[in-house]
């Protein structure tokens, strides 16, 4: 049973709809793996097994009868908890939420289950999504597999726990300042936030935002481009959706792998010229580098003029959680942490001006990074300026022994990519002597994530970036 556990979403897909294994038998080795192992890690906070056993049922009698569901048939999807799920609970890591049910699916989660996929829960997050780690007074610290006494990252982690040590193959994350590639990258999993629109994002409070994306969580480069195909495509009541119908994955194939041998230009930045990042991170993603040059034949250390893009992220993140929480300080003042509160805070006092100078500043980096993309196809950096820290470190304060300005600079390395809107991902690249994964963020052209995918992949096959199973959990799968 456990040997399912192990297969590809891809690989579940094509045995599913071939009648060589059952949805019912997929969710029986899910849900069995899940009870041994989540007491420990805590990767998820609701369950739905009454719910996802009928569908799993559903999907078998389907097949019987010659009926294909979609693409997703009968695959075990997990689902973040900041995400609307009609009929499951939702509680945003919140006590003040923690009866929460909501009479909708947000639309990447309708999308999924039409295309045949079964969620089977809602995975850990900090309250609101804010915090330096998975963890909220209603279940705690979500453990990295790696190392149980240290964190799994944020936002997200509870989703990328859940892909890393085989709880189900493909999960949902949000993204703000870099919530799926963080917890990818100390999870040693694939996690993709693609181009701003691609996924439209319904309902949502201020609808020209962008700085918030749906992301996805795979073990491979494959299926998170597969997991894409289906949540992808254009809605109206997204303003800022990509006008495209549907996106498909990229070809994948050993001839369009040798003609990006051939021609790929790629860039490295260890900081992208402001953010902090620890010598040891550096020390690894470089040596991943270095590897690259067997497969790239160009690889040059440069990046776009970011310096404005601290400021203009602290801002515009402000004035975006001010306006979507003020109401939570107001009336459930008491039942909030001090985390959330300082974040919430941050946005007051924020200016008409200011908000705007901030804006103009990203319209500023924005063409940077376009200009710098007529040179480059790919941009490489550090996904995280740190590695996994442990659960009694609530907060990043410092990195390479100097101080940080603030609780979220930490996340500069990644939030400057966020601010873009442009392609982006984690994928795993190297690991520590202790055995921590450690991620490498790729950046692509704006709407490029068919070639982004397809360089990951080009990794993943050439070099071996790629998942491996948490070892105190992979002889448990054998």
């Amino acid at each position: 049973m456990n040997e399912l556990l192990q297969y590809s979403a891809i690989a579940l897909a094509k045995a599913l709809q071939s009648k060589q294994i059952s949805a019912v038998d997929v969710l029986d080795a899910c849900f069995k793996w899940i009870d041994q192992l989540d007491h420990r890690l805590k990767a998820f906070i609701t369950l739905c097994p009454e719910r996802a056993y009928a569908e799993a049922q559903r999907a078998d009698e389907a097949i019987v009868h010659g009926q294909l569901l979609g693409p997703l048939h009968g695959i075990p999807i997990a689902i973040k908890d900041l995400t609307l799920t009609a009929g499951v609970r939702t509680t945003y890591g919140s006590p003040i939420y923690k009866e929460h049910v909501p009479t909708q699916d947000e639309l990447c989660v309708a999308r999924l289950r039409a295309a045949g996929g079964i969620v089977i829960g809602k995975t850990n997050t900090p309250e609101f999504g804010l915090g330096d780690a998975t963890t909220n007074p209603l279940l705690g610290p979500t453990a990295n597999p790696y190392d149980l006494d240290k964190t799994c990252g944020n936002s997200s982690g509870g989703s990328a726990v859940a892909v890393a040590t085989g709880m189900c193959p493909l999960a949902q994350g949000t993204d703000m300042g870099g919530s799926v590639r963080m917890p990818a990258s100390f999870c040693g999993i694939v996690g993709l936030r693609p181009s701003i629109g691609r996924i439209p994002r319904v309902p949502k409070p201020l609808l020209w935002d962008t700085l918030v994306s749906d992301g996805i969580f795979a073990r491979t480069v494959e299926d998170a481009a597969f997991m894409l195909s289906v949540m992808a495509g254009y809605d109206a009541r997204d303003p800022v959706a990509i006008a495209q119908s549907s996106w498909s994955a990229p070809d994948f194939s050993d001839h369009s792998l040798q003609q990006m041998r051939q021609r790929i230009r790629v860039a490295y930045s260890h900081d992208l010229g402001v953010a902090p990042v620890a010598d040891d991170v550096v020390a690894i993603v470089e040596a991943a580098v270095a590897q690259m040059q067997s497969v790239c034949q160009s690889i040059t250390i440069d990046q776009p003029d970011c310096s404005a893009a601290p400021q203009a992220f602290e801002v515009l993140r402000a004035a975006v959680l001010l306006h979507s929480h003020k109401h939570h300080l107001e009336h459930h003042d008491d039942q909030i942490a001090d985390n959330f509160r300082w974040n919430v805070e941050r946005g007051l006092g924020i200016s008409a001006a200011d908000f705007l100078q901030a804006e103009s500043d990203r319209s500023q980096l924005y063409l940077n990074f376009l200009e710098f993309f007529e040179r480059y196809d790919v941009l490489v950096t550090p996904c995280s300026s740190v590695l996994p820290f442990p659960h009694t470190q609530h907060e990043i304060l410092e990195i390479n022994g100097k101080p940080l300005r603030n609780i979220i600079d930490y996340l500069a390395i990644t939030y400057i990519i966020s601010l873009t809107g442009l392609p982006t991902l984690s994928i795993p690249c190297g690991w520590t002597p202790s055995g921590l994964p450690v991620g490498m963020q790729l950046v692509g052209k704006p709407h490029g994530e068919a070639e982004l995918l397809q360089f990951a992949y080009l990794l993943q096959q050439d070099l071996g970036f790629c998942h491996h199973w948490p070892p105190e959990f992979s002889l448990a799968l054998k």
